[in-house]
Parts: structure tokens; sequence; C-alpha cells
């Protein structure tokens, strides 16, 4: 349904997924490993700007720590603003430890924690379709 995977490969236990807000799209590789989760190579506590660092960490908070304590999830993210970045990284975070859990744990526990990240925030799974309209001629803006 909801998640698209890139590249599955079956033998090193790897599912990359991605999130995308406005021009912002960001891809989440996600492997068993130790909990670490970096954002283009940087330590997800590094997020900037530390008003908004709550809204990346939501999907660790609300699934728990324990869900994250062995997989290593790497995200690279481009394009956008900087607010835009942390929406389409939260979203790859939460897609990449639902379909981590759904292609190597078993079914039963992603939809458990779909339905914890659905009840909570929608717009974690769902990509948002609005984008910027271009501007028209013989006018100021797009509208």
């Amino acid at each position: 349904g909801i998640i698209k995977q890139k590249n599955m490969s079956a033998k090193s236990g790897i599912v990359q997924t991605f999130g995308r807000k406005k021009n912002s799209v960001a891809v989440a590789t996600c492997k068993k490993g130790a909990g670490l989760v970096r954002v283009n190579g940087c330590p997800l506590h590094l997020t900037e700007p530390p008003m908004l660092k709550a809204k990346v960490y939501e999907p660790i908070l609300i699934l728990g720590k324990d869900k994250f304590a062995d997989v290593d999830i790497r995200v690279k993210v481009s394009g956008g603003g900087y607010i835009a970045q942390l929406y389409a990284i939260r979203q790859a975070i939460a897609r990449a430890i639902l379909a981590y859990n759904g292609k190597f744990v078993d079914e039963q526990s992603k939809l458990e924690l779909k339905n914890i990240i659905l009840q909570y925030d929608r717009s974690m799974l769902v990509s948002d379709p609005r984008r910027s309209e271009p501007k028209k001629f013989g006018g100021r803006g797009a509208r």
C-alpha cells in the first residue's frame, strides 16, 4: 500500500524508503545495527533548528526506543527548505521502521506500529501532495 521501496536486498537485510515534503526528498536506509540514526552523516540530535528537533524525534518517541535499538537508519536528504527537509526526514524514518518490521520481523508488528503512527499523525506515513504553484505572467504571484 502506502510504503514504496526502491531497493530491496534480502541477503544483507536492507530496506530503503523515502519521505517527501514540498521539494525535499529524504531517502532512509534501514539495516540491522546498534540503534544509530544519522542524517547526512550527522547524528539525529544535531538537527537544526533546535525548536523543531522534537518533530524529527516523534517516530522514535511514539514507537519506543526499543524498536530502534537493533537497527541503523541512515538518511540522506536534499532539496527544499530546512522545515520541509525536517518533515521529509521524519516521514522517511517512520516508513523505514515499518518496512523493516514488515520484511524482517513480522507483518503483525508492522500493522501494530502502523496503527500507532496513523493515530498520532497521518503525515508521518502519507505524503503531502501540495506543491507550490508556478507564478502567472501579468501578475505578482500564482493567484
